[in-house]
C-alpha cells in the first residue's frame, strides 16, 4: 500500500474509533437524571393551585414526558415539607429547587415583586403576559430576584379575580370604614388607607372567620374556587368589579445554582412547560368560573354586582398614590414601574380597538 494512502486510511480508522469511543460520553450527559423537589404556598388538593389542568402537577407531569424521566420533581403542598409561606427562602437558601407561589407574598422582601403578580387597574390576562414575554417583563423579573439567587417564571394566571364578598354591600365610600377584610398584596394597603381593618388570612381559614363575623369581608379568587371554599354561605353579596387582581400570575422559583447544572434542553423544556400551563390554567378559569357564577346566582342567593363608580374612582386614587409612594423609595421598584406602565399606556390604545370593541359592540350579538 502508498504510504499516503495508509496514513490517510489509518487517519479515518483512527477518527472512527475516536468517534466510537466518544459515544458514551455523550450518552451519558444526555442520560443524567436530576430529583428536585417543589414546594407549594397552597395546600393539598387545591385546583389550579396544586392540581388540575394547568397547575404545579401538571407542570410536573409534563416536564417528566418530555424529558423522558430525566428531570424528576416532587411536589410538596404546603405544610407537607415547609410552612405555607417559606418558599420564597428555602428555594433562595438551596434547601429545595422549586417553589410554585404569587409573587406578591414577597412583597416585603422587595415591593417590586408586586408587580409580577397584579397590580391594582393594572394589565389583564393578554397585556400581562406581552409584557412578560415581549416587553422586559421577565427580564426585569430576573433582575428583581437576582440578589436572591432565583430565577423565576411565570406558570399560571387566574385571569380577572373578583373584589370578594361581603356581608353588606359597598354602596359608598365611607362603607369602608372599620370594615375586617381578608385581602393580600397591595389591594390590602389600599383598603387600609379607606379605613378596612386589613386580615390576612390563608384560604382555608377564610370560611370559618366570615361565617363566625371574625371578618366582615374577603375575597380569595373567582366564583369556582371561592364556591369550593363556601364563602357563599357565610356571605351573600359578590362584588365582581375586580380592581385589585386584573390578571394574577402563579410564579415558579427555581434556584439559580441548580437551574444552572441544567443542560440546555432541560431548562428549555422546563420553560415550554410552565408557557403551557401559563395558557392551560387561564383558560380552565374561564370556564369553570363561568358555570360556578352561573350557579351561584341561579341556585344560591348569590347578589353579585359591580362596585358604584364613585367607589372604583376613589380604590383608583388612592392605588396611584400608594405605589408613587412606593417607587419614591427604590430605584427599581421605580424602574419596574415605569416599565410596567409604559407599557400599559401601548398597551391600552390597542385593547381599547381591540378587546374594547368586542366587549360593547360584538359580544352577546349572535
Amino acid at each position: 500500500m502508498n504510504r499516503r494512502k495508509f496514513l490517510r486510511s489509518g487517519t479515518a480508522i483512527a477518527a472512527g474509533a475516536g468517534a466510537t469511543l466518544a459515544a458514551p460520553a455523550v450518552v451519558t450527559a444526555q442520560a443524567k437524571t436530576f430529583s428536585w423537589k417543589m414546594t407549594n404556598a397552597y395546600g393539598p388538593g387545591s385546583p389550579f393551585y396544586v392540581q388540575g389542568p394547568g397547575s404545579p402537577t401538571d407542570f410536573i407531569k409534563m416536564v417528566d414526558t418530555m424529558s423522558s424521566g430525566r428531570l424528576k420533581i416532587q411536589h410538596f403542598a404546603a405544610g407537607e415539607l415547609i410552612p405555607a409561606l417559606e418558599g420564597f427562602d428555602a428555594v433562595s437558601k438551596g434547601t429545595v429547587e422549586m417553589n410554585c407561589a404569587n409573587a406578591y407574598f414577597w412583597a416585603g422582601k422587595t415591593f417590586a415583586a408586586q408587580y409580577f403578580t397584579a397590580v391594582p387597574f393594572g394589565l389583564n390576562f393578554q397585556g400581562m403576559n406581552a409584557w412578560l414575554y415581549h416587553g422586559g417583563g421577565l427580564k426585569l423579573w430576573e433582575e428583581v430576584y437576582a440578589p436572591f439567587d432565583l430565577v423565576p417564571l411565570p406558570m399560571g394566571n387566574t385571569g380577572v379575580q373578583m373584589t370578594g364578598w361581603f356581608r353588606k354591600p359597598i354602596e359608598k365610600v365611607e362603607d369602608f370604614k372599620g370594615l375586617k377584610m381578608r385581602i393580600p398584596g397591595l389591594a390590602g394597603k389600599v383598603y387600609a388607607a379607606l379605613g378596612v381593618d386589613v386580615k390576612l388570612l390563608p384560604g382555608g381559614e377564610i370560611f370559618p372567620a366570615l361565617e363566625r363575623g371574625v371578618i366582615d369581608a374577603a375575597e380569595f379568587v373567582g366564583p369556582f374556587q371561592d364556591r369550593r371554599l363556601g364563602l357563599h354561605k357565610a356571605a351573600k353579596f359578590y362584588h365582581t368589579t375586580g380592581w385589585h387582581e386584573t390578571a394574577t400570575v402563579t410564579e415558579l422559583i427555581i434556584n439559580k445554582k441548580a437551574w444552572s447544572t441544567l443542560p440546555p434542553d432541560l431548562q428549555e423544556i422546563v420553560r415550554v412547560a410552565a408557557a403551557a400551563c401559563n395558557v392551560i390554567s387561564q383558560s380552565w378559569c374561564e370556564q369553570t368560573n363561568a358555570e360556578a357564577l352561573d350557579d351561584l346566582v341561579k341556585n344560591h342567593g348569590v347578589k353579585a354586582s359591580p362596585l358604584p363608580p364613585d367607589v372604583i374612582a376613589k380604590l383608583k386614587e388612592v392605588t396611584v398614590q400608594s405605589l408613587a409612594d412606593a417607587t419614591a423609595k427604590d430605584p427599581l421598584v421605580k424602574k419596574v414601574h415605569d416599565s410596567y406602565m409604559t407599557f400599559k399606556a401601548s398597551a391600552d390604545k390597542w385593547a381599547a380597538i381591540s378587546e374594547g370593541v368586542y366587549h360593547s359592540q360584538i359580544r352577546g350579538q349572535i
